[in-house]
């Protein structure tokens, strides 16, 4: 080697270019955006669960008080809050305000809502990531809620107007859900045996992990108002567990539930994402911010990333958005320890994954939506606590979240353990 070769070499060693982009994310640095706190509420049955009688609101409340609780973070630190939601009138931003302020954080804490369908809980994580990277602020907290109980149904969508109507891409925004993952799978030759073999899969990850309380450090249990359905009368009920999860599923019992959404159809409510309702919260600063104040750091931001893709087939959204984030990052899929894609449909995650290669003992090793549910504002906020968790668990470092995006979108972020 000549001495311009060895000069250069040790130049490239000096600047970290000859480290791989695992290691460079795993390092350490005073600027690192990181996670302080991250949990949620339990995640319950729409319209029969635990949190049936509980709006949105009240909810969110009990997030922002046992984050509150539990990083003992000062509130009147917190500059600004960002609240997924999807269903609520106005997009909740009022009564969110007002759950901040009982929940005790002062007026000058500010917030906001933030809808990108199923991934505005990661959306707004993201927000507040990138105000903190920016200077604007230097404590926030990104957050998601849904009470789908109280907020699902025809009213949660607009009416499209003749113009939006008249373009043939634009009115495919409107179709539902079901409808459109169930010819996404027919399109793609995605087989019910294996939509039912992986919601079944699903179904029991999650009941192996909440049998082993591989759930209880990210949930934050809430005693609530609940109205008895037998006999009409309100009691006083603390749920601390996700009320979803069901035992004995198998794809045999799957095999036997009538499809949904055509006749000779393969998508059902045993392998989709349930109705739900739920809230979550994470705690985000620089490591410097964290360090001075004596927070404990659980795990860091690296980089997310946001497509589109056509609104037929908005269940491909993972498929896209994953690789642009490896770019972003500076990783390959190889650095990636576990994958939490969210399960909108086993006939979209699975494909995702399938198509990406992905081992599937790294996605969603707990089970994930088909599982336990789906509470849509909520979801990517919610996967930031099962992923760091789970890593810092196993003793694993680098996590992906992702989700297909209704009207064609999908989203995904890189995350690191500590």
């Amino acid at each position: 080697m000549s001495s311009a070769q060895q000069r250069l070499s040790q130049v490239s060693s000096h600047l970290g270019l000859t480290k791989s982009g695992r290691d460079r994310i795993l390092e350490k640095n005073p600027d690192d955006i990181v996670v302080t706190c991250a949990l949620r509420t339990p995640i319950t049955k729409g319209g029969k669960g635990g949190f049936k009688d509980t709006p949105a609101s009240d909810l969110l409340y009990g997030a922002f008080k046992a984050l509150l609780v539990r990083s003992q973070i000062d509130p009147a630190l917190v500059e600004d809050i960002a609240v997924g939601n999807v269903l609520a009138p106005g997009g909740g931003a009022t009564e969110f305000r007002a759950a901040a302020l009982v929940a005790g954080f002062p007026e000058s804490t500010a917030l906001k809502s933030v809808n990108r369908q199923c991934s505005s809980g990661l959306q707004a994580c993201v927000d507040i990531a990138n105000q903190i990277r920016t200077g604007m602020i230097e404590i926030g907290i990104g957050a998601g809620v849904e009470s789908m109980s109280l907020q699902y149904g025809p009213n949660a969508v607009t009416e499209f107007s003749d113009l939006l109507e008249g373009h043939k891409e634009a009115a495919n925004c409107k179709v539902p859900m079901g409808t459109l993952s169930e010819a996404m799978a027919k399109d793609r030759n995605i087989t019910r045996l294996s939509q039912d073999a992986f919601a079944a899969s699903s179904f029991q990850k999650a009941i192996v992990a909440q049998q082993e309380g591989l759930f209880d450090e990210e949930i934050a249990p809430q005693t609530v108002t609940w109205e008895n359905p037998k006999t009409g009368e309100k009691e006083q009920i603390t749920v601390n567990k996700d009320d979803g999860v069901r035992t004995g599923i198998t794809p045999e019992s799957l095999s036997k539930i009538r499809a949904a959404f055509s006749k000779d159809g393969s998508i059902h409510a045993g392998n989709a994402s349930q109705v739900s309702d739920g809230a979550a919260a994470v705690l985000l600063m620089k490591r410097s911010t964290a360090e001075r104040l004596g927070q404990k750091i659980v795990g860091k931001y690296v980089a997310a990333s946001v497509v589109g893709v056509p609104p037929l087939l908005m269940g491909i959204g993972p498929w896209k958005a994953i690789p642009k984030v490896y770019e972003l990052a500076g990783i390959q899929q190889a650095d990636v320890d576990i994958f939490e894609i969210n399960e909108a449909f086993a006939s979209q995650c699975l494909w995702c994954a399938n198509e990406l290669g992905l081992d599937l003992k790294k996605v969603n090793p707990k089970g994930g939506a088909i599982a336990f549910g789906h509470p849509l504002g909520c979801t990517g906020a919610r996967q930031v606590s099962t992923l760091l968790t789970e890593l810092r668990r196993t003793g694993k470092k680098v996590g992906i979240t992702s989700m297909c995006v209704g009207t064609g979108m999908g989203m995904a972020a890189v995350w690191v353990a500590e």
